[in-house]
């Protein structure tokens, strides 16, 4: 059995070996012919590449044959082009060369004729020169002639000339400046007094004049002796406690209070009206009478500020300022009530700003203020426009144009806004209408006399007349030495003076007159 294993397993290795044999034989007989396959294919392949190549090789030589001829094209065709252009450049270039050489030849030509006229003209120049120096000697020879014959030298007859030219010049100047002052005159003045026209119209009060004394009636001489008092006593003390002078006279039924302060004035001839109604009349009553009615001025005072600012629609004073503007309603000027001049003075102001296109608030506030500084002048040093811009400043006001039209309404500093002068014409305007102030006879005429004086003191001047009380200056002047245009200087010059030497309300028109009289007699 064992045998037939060992014969089995040598059965199965001769098996396997003549089967790997075998398999070698086969394996060895198809490599060959795979071989031989892949060596065709290979053949095929190198020639097929070689193929190829040739063909791709044509091909790239094609292209750069193409390439390099269309290459040479396109520099054939350049170098046409900059050869056309190098041609046209040296044609520009030798026709600039031509024109160089026209106008050097052009130029050498004018040098030529330059010389040529260069000589001409140092000939004509001597010439000249011989021609003016003979002039020269034949003028100072007529000159001297001439000055002998006139009897005149030659600086006389030049100053004669100039003074004949400048007095001509003068009289056109003056009538041309004459000219044009009338018609700027005619329109301004005609534009103003519609202003002012419509000014007043569109505001209208009425004035009551007050002085700085006031009369206190009296019904008996018996009640005028128990004023006095035993001694006096009575009546010092009411002047002790009023700070005013009581003045008893003979005048029947009637005591006097003076005071510049108008009000203690007022205080004073209240308590006397008040000491007379109740009868006792005693230093202590009278110190208890002047404390109550000195209450009852504060009182109205206050309630007299506060009614004008409402009046004048005026707004944010501070209440130092409507106090003071209440103490104006006991100050007067001229006779004319401060507190009512400046609400007339602020509405004329508002209409004269409104017709001039500016802002009529502002300038009814600047007119309401014009005069504050009159409240308390009397107690602080100092004129009233400077004193009312000064407190203005001190309670509140920082407009520039209330400022300056406070303290410039009478010129005292120059203006900085247009409001200063609406201010001075609505101050002129109500203090210069008929009624609002009064004068004293001795101001008044003394005013006239110093109007004709200054017109008199002018070169020319024969007579002057002051009419239309002290509105107008009429003047004559001789009209042999005095010439129309010299008449209208005159009234120049006169005028300037009176803005210059006089204090007056509005305006004074001069007017000179010149006047020939021809006669004749017939027989």
């Amino acid at each position: 059995m064992l045998a037939n294993i060992v014969l089995e397993i040598g059965i199965g290795v001769g098996g396997l070996i003549l089967g790997g044999v075998g398999g070698w034989l086969f394996l060895r007989a198809t490599a060959g012919g795979t071989i031989r396959l892949a060596k065709r294919e290979a053949e095929q392949t190198v020639s097929a590449a070689k193929t190829e190549a040739a063909a791709e090789k044509q091909k790239i030589e094609l292209e750069a044959e193409r390439q390099a001829t269309k290459r040479r094209s396109e520099l054939d065709t350049e170098i046409a082009d900059a050869r056309s252009e190098m041609k046209k450049d040296q044609a520009r270039l030798e026709k600039r060369e031509d024109n160089l050489d026209h106008k050097l030849d052009q130029v050498a030509e004018r040098q030529v004729k330059l010389d040529e006229m260069r000589t001409v003209l140092e000939t004509q120049t001597e010439e000249l020169k011989e021609s003016k120096i003979a002039i020269e000697t034949r003028v100072g020879e007529l000159q001297t002639r001439l000055e002998e014959v006139s009897g005149m030298s030659s600086q006389e007859a030049k100053n004669q000339l100039l003074e004949e030219i400048r007095h001509d010049a003068e009289h056109d100047a003056n009538e041309l400046i004459q000219k044009i002052v009338e018609e700027a005159t005619e329109k301004a003045r005609a534009k103003s007094r519609e202003i002012t026209l419509q000014a007043i119209q569109r505001f209208a009060a009425e004035h009551v004049a007050e002085t700085t004394v006031r009369a206190v009636r009296i019904p008996s001489d018996d009640m005028k002796g128990r004023v006095i008092g035993r001694e006096g006593r009575n009546i010092r003390a009411l002047e002790q406690a009023t700070g005013a002078d009581i003045l008893v006279d003979d005048t029947p039924g009637i005591i006097s209070v003076s005071c510049f302060d108008p009000i203690r004035r007022a205080v004073a001839g209240r308590s006397l009206e008040k000491l007379v109604a109740d009868g006792r009349v005693h230093p202590s009553r009278i110190e208890e009478i002047v404390e109550s009615v000195r209450e009852d001025v504060n009182e109205q005072i206050l309630k007299e500020g506060n009614a004008a600012v409402m009046e004048a629609n005026i707004r944010g004073l501070h209440p130092k300022i409507v106090e003071a503007m209440g103490r104006m309603h006991f100050r007067t000027s001229y006779g004319q009530n401060v507190l009512r001049h400046s609400i007339e003075v602020a509405f004329l102001c508002q209409v004269i700003a409104d017709e001039l296109g500016l802002d009529g608030e502002l300038a009814r506030r600047c007119g309401f203020l014009h005069d504050i500084g009159k409240a308390m002048d009397h107690e602080v040093e100092g004129t009233h426009p400077q004193i009312g811009m000064d407190y203005c400043k001190k309670y509140g006001e920082k407009a520039e144009a209330v400022l300056n039209a406070v303290v410039g309404h009478h010129g005292d500093v120059p203006s900085t806004t247009p409001y200063t002068p609406i201010v001075m014409a609505a101050d002129a305007i109500s203090s210069a209408r008929p009624g609002a102030r009064r004068e004293s006879m001795e101001a008044y005429v003394k005013r006239l006399e110093q109007l004709e004086t200054i017109a008199k003191e002018q070169k020319g001047v024969n007579e002057s007349h002051a009419i239309q009380a002290g509105r107008e200056v009429r003047v004559i002047v001789d009209a042999k030495s005095v010439g129309d245009g010299e008449a209208f200087s005159i009234a120049k010059r006169i005028a300037a003076r009176i803005e210059e030497e006089m204090t007056f309300p509005g305006e004074i028109k001069v007017t000179v007159l010149r006047e020939i009289r021809a006669e004749a007699t017939a027989h």
